[in-house]
């Protein structure tokens, strides 16, 4: 490193994630002295990226696709990024960023590289023959780009770590576990109040993966068995993602009035404070920051009992674990709670000391920052 500025790069295909989940990170990483970069696809979040003080590098990519010429150019590109830039440190997101730009690292020589694995999308939860299909050739790609020498690849949960180290994936040596994105615990307050109808929020893109279809008929059982409840779902629909819900169920389920579809929110700190138990029956996660966020809203957590929501819900301590896609064991919970005010709050009053103490975005923001300069000193 010949620079007064080490030059870090992120790579994460598009920057609505970025800004979400890393956004945080990459400010604090500026204001401990690093040139920060964010090469990704540019949708709505660009002003975002450049307002905090980032450079912005337009890549075209699409993470649903899979054609190899797309892909092929896609490295080219990249490549290309890569050997004008020389960063001194890379920090791929994802899978497809840690395919791609592990390739394009190796190219150029780059050994300072992060991989962070969050979650396995649908390539890894789905049972779609051609997700079943695509899954040995993910795996084989994994083996050879995910950990080369002098890399680190960081996990957000620990059924994650443990599974690709016994899998041969990862060296355990150069495994991290750093939870989740991080949140701001004074962006949020509970609104927790027995005087008004219990709402249940379930915050999360518009993917079947998400259990949105299990949330749904879960709330259709709790009104047959006379709870009296608003179930409502808050997220934006993800056209990109191949688990996306079509429009046609969408209506469908406006038109029953069995739960509520608020669309896209970006005041989720005022929406927390309206609920009073969050929900996520997701199928599989890296760390959930919609279960954080209302964590960090004192509020009691229904979710499923798989990798990721069950790192930061604790049967019975800040929330209810169910088996995924169990809409029977999903309805119980949800009743469980609604029924149970008192121990709703003490369920949210858990979550938010848990929050403070484990999973605060200054804590996130250390220990990425901590990862950097180890890595800087090889």
């Amino acid at each position: 490193m010949n620079r007064s500025r080490p030059k870090l790069l992120f790579f994460v295909t598009v920057d609505w994630f970025f800004c979400s989940h890393f956004l945080g990170r990459a400010i604090a990483a500026r204001e401990a002295g690093y040139e920060v970069l964010v090469l990704t696809d540019v949708d709505r979040h660009g002003d975002i990226v450049r307002n905090a003080g980032l450079r912005l590098l337009p890549l075209p990519i699409r993470r649903s696709s899979l054609n190899p010429f797309g892909a092929l150019l896609a490295l080219v590109r990249i490549l290309s990024v890569y050997r004008k830039e020389q960063p001194d440190l890379i920090h791929h997101v994802a899978l497809k960023p840690i395919l791609l730009g592990g390739l394009a690292a190796c190219f150029i020589g780059c050994h300072r590289v992060i991989n962070a694995v969050v979650g396995g999308g649908y390539a890894f939860t789905s049972q779609h023959p051609f997700a079943l299909m695509l899954r040995p050739f993910l795996k084989v790609g994994l083996r050879l780009l995910l950990n080369p020498q002098g890399s680190r690849v960081v996990f957000e949960n620990s059924d994650d770590l443990s599974s690709f180290v016994e899998a041969g994936l990862v060296r355990r040596r150069d495994s991290s576990l750093i939870r989740g994105a991080g949140v701001e615990p004074d962006r949020f307050q509970s609104g927790f109040s027995e005087d008004r109808l219990p709402t249940v929020v379930l915050v999360a893109r518009l993917l079947w993966d998400k259990g949105i279809g299990e949330f749904v008929e879960a709330a259709r059982v709790l009104g047959l068995r006379g709870v009296k409840a608003r179930f409502v779902i808050v997220g934006e629909i993800d056209p990109d993602n191949r688990a996306c819900i079509d429009s046609a169920t969408l209506e469908a389920w406006k038109a029953q009035g069995v739960v509520e579809l608020w669309g896209f929110r970006s005041d989720i700190p005022q929406v927390l404070r309206e609920a009073t138990v969050a929900c996520l029956p997701s199928y599989r996660e890296g760390l959930p920051k919609s279960l954080l966020e209302a964590m960090a809203a004192g509020l009691p957590c229904v979710t499923t009992d798989v990798p990721g929501c069950r790192e930061a819900v604790r049967d019975g301590e800040n929330g209810l674990l169910v088996p995924a896609k169990n809409v029977p064991a999903l309805a119980d919970a949800l009743e469980c709670l609604l029924r149970n005010p008192e121990l709703a709050r003490k369920m949210g009053e858990c979550g938010r000391k848990r929050l403070e103490q484990e999973f605060s975005a200054q804590y996130v923001n250390e220990r990425t920052l901590a990862l950097y300069k180890e890595m800087l000193m090889k």
